[in-house]
């Protein structure tokens, strides 16, 4: 139904709640922000009440035409969180984003690591047409009803859908889900398609996993440990991994942080607290290139021969991890070149239930200078090879590819 009240008006009282909670948060959160939380002149009471003016004037008389004329119905809180994101759009923050209620909740569960539901990682099968089960986590609804992964999903919910039919993302919202209900679905086991297998499985609430570990097809001494992102239960899943492939025989390692994004500061820290020596692990800059703060690890390390996988979707924390690595010498970078964001963000909740995150702080590594818009050149640059560039990453082998082989040979040698 259509709303008969002035979506401009709504709007101004919004953006002026948030931007006096955007100037206090950043103070209570932050503790070193002046109560002049802009440096170009516009934190003054008349320019900020000039602003507003502006846009209630300006979004009042856009509001009133589309009501007047649009033959269709307007939701006044979707148009509300489309204006907000809008803003910050508008700002030109690369990184800034503006979460509605949901999206920060969800935001907020990747950061934690945990998620709800059936507790597998998952890839689409172009062969079949079908979800691929990569892995299932510890402790997980999936472990406990026996799949493994290798298993195929080929039909999901009650009815039986093909995911061949429905589509990937289709398909796949059919098992996501909150914990206590029920995910349903048809799984094929060892390419074997005349002995389906039927899951009927409670959702839980389930530890991502960011860590993914082998020894190495190519040589026994040397352990692959694959990382996907950085969120708080990431250190223990590392550290466990590294352990575990030591136990093996594994004395040199190769860390694959291709298409790693990145993800929580204190994540990446406490890895490589693990992994470095007594010293900086990364300094952080305000907007005058004043240094304001800096994390350090302590003497206790463990001392391995290391390379790191890198590509152009190697990211954020990943290439942190990457460059403080180099800066004290303990590992030799492999692969092409990094994305190149050295810019940090900090989250902050606002009063309509959402977030705003926005960029605020520039770091660099311990060492070297920062690679912000530049990225990391490895130390050894080599290209993927072509053949593989449309196979699935989780499907390559350790013998197709060559960025690994051209990093086990920098470990051999």
């Amino acid at each position: 139904m259509k709303k008969t009240i002035s979506l401009g008006t709504v709007i101004a009282i919004v953006l002026i709640s948030i931007i006096l909670t955007f100037q206090i948060t950043f103070v209570a959160v932050s503790g070193i922000f002046s109560d002049n939380y802009s440096t170009n002149g516009t934190s003054s009471a008349d320019a900020d009440q000039e602003f507003m003016s502006k846009v209630v004037e300006r979004l009042s008389a856009l509001d009133a035409r589309y009501r007047k004329l649009y033959i269709g119905e307007l939701d006044d809180e979707v148009l509300i969180d489309y204006i907000l994101k809008g803003y910050v759009a508008g700002t030109g923050d690369k990184f800034g984003v503006y979460y509605t209620g949901d999206e920060y909740e969800g935001f907020m569960s990747d950061l934690t690591g945990e998620t709800e539901g059936i507790g597998v990682s998952v890839i689409f099968n172009m062969d079949y047409q079908c979800i691929e089960i990569i892995n299932v986590m510890p402790d997980s609804p999936a472990l406990e009803a026996g799949l493994k992964a290798g298993d195929l999903i080929v039909y999901v919910g009650e009815e039986k859908e093909a995911v061949s039919s429905l589509g990937y993302n289709a398909a796949l919202s059919k098992l996501r889900g909150a914990a206590g209900t029920t995910a349903v679905f048809s799984v094929m086991r060892d390419e074997d398609s005349s002995n389906l297998l039927e899951f009927s499985i409670t959702r839980a609430k389930v530890e991502e996993i960011n860590v993914f570990s082998h020894v190495c097809d190519l040589d026994s001494t040397v352990g692959v440990i694959k990382l996907t992102g950085f969120d708080y239960k990431t250190p223990d899943q590392f550290k466990g991994a590294m352990e575990a492939l030591a136990g093996e025989g594994c004395d040199k390692f190769i860390i694959d942080v291709r298409y790693n994004p990145g993800g929580e500061l204190q994540s990446v820290v406490s890895i490589l607290d693990y992994l470095l020596p007594e010293g900086p692990i990364i300094r952080i800059f305000d907007s005058d290139d004043k240094l304001v703060q800096q994390h350090s690890s302590d003497a206790e390390c463990v001392n391995y021969p290391i390379a790191v996988l890198t590509n152009g979707s190697t990211a954020s924390a990943a290439e942190l991890f990457t460059s403080a690595l180099r800066d004290y010498e303990k590992a030799v970078v492999v692969g092409t070149t990094t994305y190149g964001k050295g810019c940090m963000q900090t989250t902050v909740e606002m009063p309509d239930g959402g977030a705003l995150s926005v960029t605020y702080r520039m770091y660099k590594p311990p060492f070297s200078e920062g690679y912000h818009d530049i990225g990391i050149t490895p130390d050894i640059e080599i290209e993927l090879d072509e053949s593989l560039a449309n196979k699935n990453v989780y499907k390559i082998t350790d013998e197709e590819d060559n960025q690994l082989k051209a990093a086990l040979d920098a470990l051999t040698e």
